[in-house]
């Protein structure tokens, strides 16, 4: 069994990078690439469950109505959200875990069925942001490695398989290669054939367009 895990922080610390003065239209661009992660997540048959790990109830309500399951815990930093989601989720001793950033809102149901098929059965499977981050991750069972999401973290998750010893498979899947923190991000996904129609609408809002 594999579970799907999305964190996403509080709506008050979300794209605090992006653009000055814009709060709301912000939070819900925030909001609209948790829904399209999770449709994408979704669509993937071989993944059982899918669920979305915050410290906000906003979220958490929004992430119901797009159809995943809700751990709404107090926010203890990202990697430990992310592995005490984990261990709830996929308990058994052969349960993997697929880790997707909330704002990875291109993703590809197709490149996600692909990391999980070409994942070894016990080990690693990567797929790297263009930034040097992880966008998605793939463990089995879930504790074979540590979360170690941050910066320089598909460095990180790949010393981390090193040294335990376990085969690591990293693909570069483009549409998991961006996730929007600032607007050249924004403008780059909106190139992506595969960006949901939620963020594409809520990048509009923002008055973000494709570059000339």
């Amino acid at each position: 069994m594999i579970a799907a895990v999305v964190p996403v922080k509080a709506l008050s610390g979300a794209k605090s990078r992006f653009v000055p003065g814009e709060r709301a239209a912000i939070e819900q661009l925030a909001l609209a690439m948790m829904a399209d992660v999770i449709e994408a997540l979704r669509a993937v048959p071989a993944l059982a469950r899918v669920a979305v790990v915050t410290p906000d109830a906003s979220v958490a309500r929004a992430a119901a109505a797009a159809g995943a399951e809700v751990l709404l815990r107090d926010d203890p930093g990202l990697n430990p959200a992310i592995e005490a989601a984990s261990a709830l989720l996929a308990p058994g001793p052969d349960d993997g875990v697929l880790v997707v950033l909330g704002d990875v809102a291109a993703a590809d149901p197709a490149e996600l069925a692909r990391l999980i098929e070409e994942a070894p059965e016990r080990g690693v499977a990567l797929a790297p942001s263009r930034d040097g981050g992880t966008s998605a991750l793939l463990r089995r069972p879930r504790d074979v490695i540590p979360a170690r999401f941050g910066t320089d973290s598909a460095k990180r998750h790949r010393e981390a398989a090193a040294n335990a010893g376990v085969p690591l498979c990293e693909l570069a899947l483009p549409s998991l290669a961006i996730d929007v923190d600032v607007v050249p991000d924004a403008r780059a996904i909106l190139a992506e054939k595969s960006l949901g129609r939620r963020t594409r609408a809520a990048i509009a809002e923002l008055g973000v367009h494709d570059p000339p």
